[in-house]
């Protein structure tokens, strides 16, 4: 017996598959080497994208890249491969990525041919190398992403109550460290392309990817492991299939009857047996017994036509995490404006450094949100999570729902603080009639607070839901969701894309100047700012809703 307290019971086993031996695996003996991984990863990948699209724009007169990645790396750790060799194996795929983009920046024959400064001439075999180099560094970074926040979360035992409060630690800091890396790597490698080169600019951001690969591998002793359970949209297929050709089956009012396995484990390997919910009825038919289920009127089970509770939970899950999600795209919103219209509100003003002339790199403005998360992530870890202790009896301080939730009340105000900039812009404007002049005396550096709300913000919305969507995944679906939960920035993009062009279309009819004008001093920039303001409120409430109503996970036992 005292042997078995030794070992974890979530199913997770060492390098050489045998029972994970809590004393020797997992905790922050492992992930510090996830931790460093990550800080080099995001360092390395920062450092390479802030100024991609000058690289493309200047060097290969191409003008658009777009990757999306994360949920066919999530796929292959959930199903076959598990998340540590999806991990270390796209992590290869990232490193030769990275290491042929340094070479086409700096080979001759490879490297675009330039008559001076920023006015280059590339071949076509050149750009098709760098294309194939940056479709490599996607399909790496992009798979890795979803797959690493839930191999460190697997470190800690969730049958483990003193490891599962350590677990929402993990989180802050995982991503405190990814800050980290994205600091150094949207300032000083940023600095290193522009004033040096394009060679030094990717190669030190290769190096970077190297040292992550190696951190990662260091650590493969100390892990802990969780097998993959085959493939989840199979699964999903079968229940939605078993459903339908049930429609006219009643489901039993005794629940207890519906069809499970009989023994402590769950049919989907790794993962916990789930108990039954209320929600989402018409797929408890795919659990409900009758003799066409049988294989040849044998004992078989014909897993297209009989789901077990798990199974149809497992979809249930899925489906429940869709709302929660859902609402998470305007918060995405708002953080992508850092990006665009606030870069385009930096340009219309001073991005000096004080007297000495030196001019902040406009891809480094992003920096200040990273320097507020990590400010942040500290204050909300050792004072926030206490006090909010004293007042709710939560473990961790505040509720995940709760956490994202104070996370989309903040980032209204970024929106209210970016309006009121621009307002007070334009005011400097007229005062001084300087519809024509670009930069008016008005510094940089006052965009700081919106920055810095949109980090606090962060804090509390983003590393919420990346916690959120790992507890509530089920166990054999958790870098699927975590991918899942990754996609809200891109749509985030979109939507913040589609909201341009439908404001566009509007506000320049009859001949009007429009909200974003080409000159932004005759535009309302402002206006646009305030209207995500509302529409944040409004997906703050609908949030509110929906957390109300949110059902969680109930695993039942453990696995070993």
């Amino acid at each position: 017996m005292a042997e078995e307290v030794n070992f974890t019971k979530d199913g997770t086993v060492d390098y050489k598959s045998q029972p994970a031996n809590k004393k020797k695996t997992g905790t922050w003996k492992a992930c510090l080497f996830i931790l460093g991984n990550q800080f080099c990863e995001r360092l390395a990948y920062y450092g390479m994208s802030s100024n991609l699209l000058l690289y493309f724009t200047n060097q290969l007169n191409q003008h658009r890249t777009n990757f999306v990645m994360p949920l066919v790396g999530a796929f292959l750790a959930d199903a076959y491969l598990g998340r540590y060799w999806t991990i270390a194996s796209l992590s290869i795929i990232y490193l030769i990525g990275m290491t042929l983009l340094t070479l086409s920046a700096s080979i001759p024959g490879l490297r675009p041919t330039c008559h001076k400064k920023d006015v280059c001439d590339a071949t076509g075999y050149q750009t098709t190398v760098c294309l194939v180099a940056l479709y490599l560094v996607a399909l790496g970074t992009g798979g890795i992403k979803p797959c690493v926040s839930s191999y460190g979360a697997d470190q800690f035992d969730d049958a483990d109550e003193v490891e599962k409060g350590r677990k929402s630690s993990f989180f802050n800091w995982l991503y405190f460290c990814i800050n980290i890396g994205a600091v150094i790597g949207s300032s000083f490698l940023v600095w290193i392309q522009v004033n040096i080169g394009w060679a030094w600019g990717f190669g030190v951001p290769t190096i970077a990817v190297a040292v992550s690969v190696a951190f990662f591998l260091l650590g493969t002793q100390l892990y802990r492991y969780q097998k993959p359970g085959g493939s989840p949209l199979t699964r999903v297929s079968q229940v939605v299939m078993a459903s339908l050709r049930k429609y006219h089956v009643k489901v039993p009012e005794d629940r207890s009857i519906l069809y499970e396995t009989q023994d402590a484990e769950s049919l989907i390997v790794g993962s916990r047996k789930l108990e039954h919910t209320e929600e989402f009825r018409f797929f408890d038919k795919a659990a409900v017994e009758i003799p066409s289920d049988h294989t040849d009127n044998s004992n078989s089970i014909n897993p297209w036509r009989l789901c077990t509770v798990t199974q149809v939970e497992e979809l249930k899950g899925i489906v429940r995490l869709l709302p929660v999600w859902a609402t998470c795209i305007i918060f995405n919103t708002v953080f992508g404006q850092m990006w665009t219209l606030f870069l385009l509100q930096a340009e219309y003003m001073d991005i000096r450094l004080g007297k000495s002339g030196f001019k902040i790199p406009e891809a480094s403005l992003s920096t200040f949100d990273h320097l507020g998360v990590i400010l942040w992530i500290p204050i909300y870890d050792r004072f926030i999570v206490p006090i909010a202790r004293k007042f709710t009896g939560h473990k961790n301080g505040l509720t995940q729902l709760q956490r994202i939730g104070a996370g989309l009340f903040i980032s209204i105000f970024a929106m209210i603080s970016a309006a009121i900039l621009e307002i007070f812009r334009l005011r400097i404007v007229k005062k001084h009639n300087m519809r024509n002049v670009k930069t008016p005396p008005i510094s940089v550096f006052w965009q700081v607070p919106q920055y810095f709300i949109i980090g606090c913000a962060e804090v509390f919305t983003n590393i919420g839901r990346i916690e959120f969507f790992y507890e509530e995944a089920p166990d054999s679906l958790r870098s699927l969701c975590s991918a899942l939960s990754l996609s809200t920035a891109a749509l985030g993009s979109y939507l913040s894309s589609l909201l341009v062009t439908i404001v566009m279309d509007i506000s320049t009819r009859s001949g009007k100047e429009g909200w974003i004008s080409d000159n932004l001093n005759c535009g309302h920039l402002h206006y646009f700012f305030l209207l995500l303001a509302v529409l944040s409120a409004v997906n703050l409430a609908v949030f509110v809703l929906v957390a109300k109503r949110y059902t969680h996970k109930r695993a039942v036992g453990t696995l070993r």
